[in-house]
C-alpha cells in the first residue's frame, strides 16, 4: 500500500545469494534485532535460488518480513514460483512478499522475453489462483493451468504482497492493475519516486501502489574508501538500469565505455568511470550520516520503503554491524 505522509518509511535490506548457507542466519538476525522492516533476496541469473536463502532466514527469525525481489517468468514456472511462496509463507509464518520482473542478462540464455508482460500477467494469475484454492484453471498467452489443479497442502495466507519490479512505463502501468508495491531496482534517485507515481497513473488503485527503490550500498567512516568500493559493485546495475533513469541525462559515451569495461571483466575500472553525481543517482555511499540522509530524501519523497544492497560496506558483516547500529537509528531519529 502506498505510505501516508504521517506514517514513517520502511528500510530494508537486499541481497544477491552468494554466501555460505550458514551466514544468512546472522545476517537476518541482525537485520531483525536492529528494526530493519524487510530483506529481499534478488533473483539474479546465476546467484542461489533466493527462496531457499529465505527459507534459511524465516527460521531464524520472527517479525522480519522476507522477499523475493524478484522472480522472472522465464527462468520460473509460474506453477514453481506459486508453490516457492507458498512455502515461504508457510514457513515465515506470513511474512513473505514476492516480486516479479522481465529479467536481466537472460540474452545470455538465448531466452526471448518478447512477451514479457503477458508472461508476467499469466504468472500473477496462477501464483494467485492458487494460494487462494480457485481450481476453476486458467488459459493464458503464455502459461496456462489446467482445471482441477491445486496445492496439494494448505497455504498460510490466500493472497501474498505482490511486487512488480521494473523501469518501463508499460510494466508499470500494468503493474497499478493488480500490484502492492512497485520498484526500481538499482536506484537511489528521489527524483525516480515522483517518476514511478506518474508511470503508475492516477487511477484510485494506482495511487495505493506502494514505490520502492533499492541500490547497492557501501558505508564506512572514510567516505572516500566507501566511493572506491561502492563503484566495483554498482557498475553492473549501473549498466543494465542508467540508461532507463529518464529523470537524468546520462552520457551515451560514458554507458558504452562503462559496458567495455565490463565486458573486459574489469568491474572496478567500470565504476571508476562514473561521475560522483551520476552515481549517486545509482548507489548509496559514505559516512552513516551521508547513507541516512540519502535514504530520508528518498522516503520524504514519498517512497514506501528504501533498500540497502550488499556489499553493506568494506566487508559485508562490518557494513551490516553500521547499518543496524548507525545508519538505521539516524533515519528513525529524523523520522520522528
Amino acid at each position: 500500500m502506498a505510505r501516508d505522509s504521517a506514517t514513517p518509511g520502511q528500510v530494508g535490506i537486499g541481497l544477491a545469494g552468494s554466501f555460505p548457507p550458514a551466514d544468512y542466519v546472522s545476517i537476518a538476525q541482525v537485520a531483525e534485532n536492529a528494526g530493519f522492516d524487510a530483506i529481499t533476496v534478488f533473483g539474479d541469473l546465476m546467484y542461489q535460488p533466493p527462496a531457499m536463502v529465505l527459507g534459511t532466514m524465516a527460521a531464524a527469525t520472527t517479525q522480519i518480513h522476507l522477499g523475493v525481489a524478484a522472480y522472472s517468468p522465464w527462468t520460473h514456472h509460474p506453477v514453481e514460483i506459486a508453490g516457492q511462496v507458498a512455502y515461504l509463507d508457510l514457513a515465515s509464518q506470513g511474512r513473505a512478499f514476492y516480486g516479479l520482473v522481465r529479467g536481466a542478462w537472460l540474452d545470455q540464455l538465448s531466452i526471448d522475453q518478447s512477451r514479457s508482460i503477458a508472461a508476467i500477467d499469466d504468472t500473477v494469475q496462477i501464483v494467485s489462483r492458487l494460494l487462494a484454492g480457485d481450481t476453476t484453471g486458467y488459459t493464458g498467452e503464455v502459461y496456462s493451468l489446467g482445471e482441477g489443479l491445486r496445492l496439494e497442502y494448505q497455504p498460510q495466507r490466500p493472497k501474498v504482497t505482490l511486487l512488480i519490479g521494473t523501469w518501463s512505463p508499460r510494466l508499470a502501468a500494468y503493474a497499478a492493475t493488480c500490484a502492492d508495491e512497485l520498484q526500481a531496482g538499482g536506484s537511489a534517485n528521489p527524483d525516480m519516486v515522483a517518476r514511478l507515481r506518474e508511470l503508475l497513473g492516477p487511477s484510485q488503485r494506482a495511487r495505493e501502489v506502494g514505490i520502492c527503490l533499492n541500490a547497492v550500498a557501501v558505508v564506512d567512516d572514510d567516505a572516500t574508501a566507501a566511493g572506491r568500493a561502492v563503484r566495483a559493485a554498482c557498475a553492473p546495475y549501473f549498466d543494465v538500469v542508467a540508461g532507463l533513469d529518464t529523470t537524468l541525462e546520462v552520457d551515451p559515451e560514458l554507458l558504452q565505455a562503462v559496458k567495455n569495461k565490463l565486458a573486459q571483466g574489469d568491474p572496478a575500472a567500470a565504476g571508476q568511470l562514473i561521475p560522483d553525481d551520476i552515481l549517486r543517482r545509482f548507489a548509496f555511499w559514505g559516512t552513516a550520516e551521508d547513507i541516512a540522509n540519502h535514504a530520508l530524501e528518498i522516503l520524504d519523497a514519498g517512497a514506501l520503503r528504501v533498500e540497502f544492497d550488499t556489499p553493506f560496506g568494506l566487508t559485508t558483516p562490518e557494513g551490516l554491524r553500521k547499518l543496524a547500529n548507525e545508519v538505521l537509528p539516524r533515519i528513525r531519529t529524523m523520522q520522528n
